[in-house]
């Protein structure tokens, strides 16, 4: 529990004070396991259930991919990462962050193997925000009660160590906050504020379900004022990738840079899974260029831009001279 509030304590009145408590005894999940009658029995059991109007549902995703039969043999892993993803973001070695259809930003696409049998994998749930709503829908069904509920999966972060639980099906929340418009204390008038409250919603439950623990369900009690919003869904939470300033990694960009100018753009994900310098081998051959730009275009690709001095291999060429 978070807040350490008791499940009659008045504090819950207030918008300053939230529990979040994590039933046991969901037990194994597997496909046509339905969710809705097994969350209702772990939090009934709870000394803190049943649930109560206005409380958020944050189930993880993997009980939701076992119920739903996102499960395949582990030996399509590689297969299915690919037939999963719209772009590669970035890729060292095995290693893939990749742009799935469903717009996540992930690696392997999300495919995990963890606490399940070494032999299978789990996909994500094929529509998050769908199974968001329709769980949402049989819990309210079943309790007469207003709910929210969140699917959450673990991801990485760019500029900082270490994973954290992410929204991405949400229903009957609102997965965003805009405060553009609003005033701070001063008076200063807020323009780009918007708070991704899906987002923390599915870390802060994290906190209680734990990774090991073996309870994938968490209940957020005390935010009832997040409610009523049933059309939001954690499809808003995505950057449109028009706007996306770190859309690529740092060799990634420089690829898809050199493709672009060299009208080989479409080749893109055929040369990002090849080392180094096979892709700027293969890169070079679609081209035309003469000695001198072939040149500068494979001391671009040599650029490592992972350290704090970039290196470059030194090529004899005039086009560089006023580089030098």
């Amino acid at each position: 529990m978070i807040a350490g509030a008791g499940a009659d304590d008045p504090t819950l009145t207030r918008d300053s004070v939230i529990v979040i408590f994590a039933p046991g005894g969901i037990g194994e999940v597997a496909a046509g396991t339905d969710l809705a009658t097994a969350i209702l029995a772990a939090v009934d059991a709870d000394p803190l259930g049943p649930l109560r109007d206005g409380d958020i549902v944050v189930v993880t995703s993997k009980i939701v991919s076992k119920a739903e039969g996102c499960i395949e043999p582990a030996s399509r892993r590689d297969e299915l990462i690919t037939s999963e993803t719209e772009r590669t973001v970035a890729r060292r070695g095995e290693t893939r962050i990749v742009r799935t259809h469903r717009g996540l930003t992930i690696a392997a696409a999300g495919i995990d193997q963890s606490n399940l049998s070494p032999d299978f994998i789990l996909l994500l749930p094929r529509d998050p925000d769908g199974s968001a709503a329709a769980l949402r829908e049989q819990l309210s069904a079943a309790t007469g009660l207003r709910l929210g509920v969140i699917i959450s999966d673990t991801a990485g972060r760019p500029w900082r160590i270490g994973q954290t639980d992410h929204a991405i099906g949400v229903s009957g929340v609102g997965a965003l906050a805009d405060y553009a418009g609003a005033r701070d204390a001063y008076g200063n008038q807020l323009q780009v504020t918007v708070t991704a409250v899906g987002d923390e919603l599915a870390a802060a439950a994290d906190l209680v379900k734990g990774k090991l623990r073996g309870r994938p369900v968490a209940v957020v009690r005390g935010l009832g004022r997040l409610l009523g919003q049933t059309e939001s869904a954690a499809r808003e939470l995505l950057r449109d990738p028009a706007k996306d300033m770190f859309g690529f990694g740092s060799q990634e960009a420089v690829l898809a840079a050199a493709l672009a100018a060299t009208g080989q753009h479409h080749r893109y994900e055929e040369l990002v899974a090849l080392e180094p310098a096979e892709r700027t081998s293969r890169l070079l051959a679609g081209t035309t260029l003469g000695q001198e730009a072939a040149d500068l275009l494979r001391a671009m690709m040599s650029v490592d831009l992972l350290t704090d001095h970039p290196q470059r291999t030194e090529i004899d060429s005039r086009l560089l001279e006023t580089d030098r």
